[in-house]
């Protein structure tokens, strides 16, 4: 799905291969999955934020199936921005990323800047 809209994923298949890749390559957001082998999303968040200073700068948002505000408080106390919870349908995935990626996901397409300039 986010390729679909135009996004380039990269995808870590646990929490310190997520770790290593922040180290070598900045990105614009981070999807955390919370439960991963190895290192859990929880730690490989504080990692991230405390070795990538540019990690400062973009949102860590989790994705748990654990909605229950410990584990809301959790995600929050790890240096995570927000969580969505799992299963995550399309909706929800789109809504947080508008929130936290307004420039590249809210910029017009070449056909409504069209649209626009023939309106005029």
């Amino acid at each position: 799905m986010l390729m679909n809209i135009g996004l380039h994923v990269d995808i870590a298949n646990n929490g310190l291969e997520a770790l290593n890749m922040c180290k070598t390559q900045e990105y614009d957001l981070i999807l955390m999955d919370c439960h991963m082998p190895e290192m859990d999303g929880y730690e490989a968040t504080k990692e991230i934020r405390s070795q990538c200073p540019w990690s400062q700068n973009i949102a860590i948002i989790a994705l748990t199936a654990n909605v229950i505000s410990e584990g809301r408080q959790k995600c929050f106390d790890s240096g995570m921005n927000d969580f969505v919870s799992k299963p995550v349908t399309p909706d929800q995935l789109l809504n947080v990323l508008c929130k936290y990626l307004p420039d590249i996901l809210l910029e017009p397409t070449d056909n409504e800047e069209d649209k626009k300039r023939n309106d005029n």
